[in-house]
């Protein structure tokens, strides 16, 4: 009878095979979720020292602005956008938002700490620009400035970093004399949805619908999900179980 070869068995050779395998798989594993403690850490010490230039050079700003020195100001911002994001005021007067975030798209994931450490900059420069005369230019930043913070809240941003929630809360009222982009009324609806305020989310929606701005699938969508959660968040969100059915059956026959 043919032997069969020991290397067939469980024997301790070929468990020792086996465990090094494994091993060298655990290994990988390792080393992997190592590097991106690292890459997280040094990411953590950019934005650190990042938001500890731009605290100082704000602070240099604020007392500027109460000198009434706007150009030193500007002057000071300026360079500011050129040391940390490689860009300048003119270039982000003539970009749209939606291009602005396209150069913070890395890997398909969007920096999002970064973007809104730029939404803060572009907030300060309105406010420089609004109390120079240029109101056209200084609401244009702002409006910048709210849709970099909303795409920094839906992006995972650290709440913590620049107080995005605040922030946003701060814009809005300041621009609800002037019609937002379509993309950032968008990013409005969806924020809103995002901070469970879903009554507040359901009028946006409706604005957005009226002007051919968000499509009817993504409201019926809306509707859908809203539809999966338990009432009581329904009601903490201003939108009870039978409301949400009575928004949804206005959409279905008004759209």
């Amino acid at each position: 009878m043919r032997r069969r070869s020991s290397f067939t068995r469980s024997s301790p050779i070929s468990g020792g095979k086996f465990t090094a395998g494994n091993k060298r798989k655990t290994a990988l594993r390792c080393l992997k979720a190592a590097g991106k403690e690292w890459r997280d850490m040094l990411r953590r010490d950019y934005l650190v020292r990042m938001i500890e230039d731009m605290t100082e050079i704000l602070g240099k700003v604020f007392a500027l602005k109460q000198e009434k020195k706007t150009v030193e100001a500007r002057t000071e911002l300026d360079e500011l956008y050129k040391r940390q994001f490689r860009l300048n005021s003119q270039l982000l007067g003539t970009l749209a938002a939606k291009d602005i975030v396209q150069m913070f798209r890395t890997g398909g994931e969007i920096e999002a700490d970064k973007l809104q450490s730029l939404a803060r900059l572009l907030e300060e420069e309105g406010d420089l620009l609004i109390s120079s005369g240029e109101r056209d230019e200084g609401i244009s930043r702002w409006m910048k400035s709210l849709h970099l913070y909303l795409t920094s809240a839906l992006s995972g941003a650290d709440r913590s970093l620049w107080d995005w929630e605040n922030k946003i809360a701060e814009l809005r009222p300041l621009l609800k004399e002037y019609r937002l982009p379509a993309e950032t009324g968008v990013l409005v609806f969806r924020y809103e949805e995002q901070e469970g305020r879903f009554d507040q989310a359901e009028n946006v929606l409706f604005r957005l619908l009226e002007d051919g701005e968000i499509s009817k699938d993504e409201g019926l969508a809306f509707y859908q999900r809203l539809l999966q959660l338990p009432p009581e968040r329904l009601e903490a969100g201003g939108l009870p179980p039978d409301e949400v059915r009575e928004g949804l059956a206005e959409l279905e026959s008004r759209f």
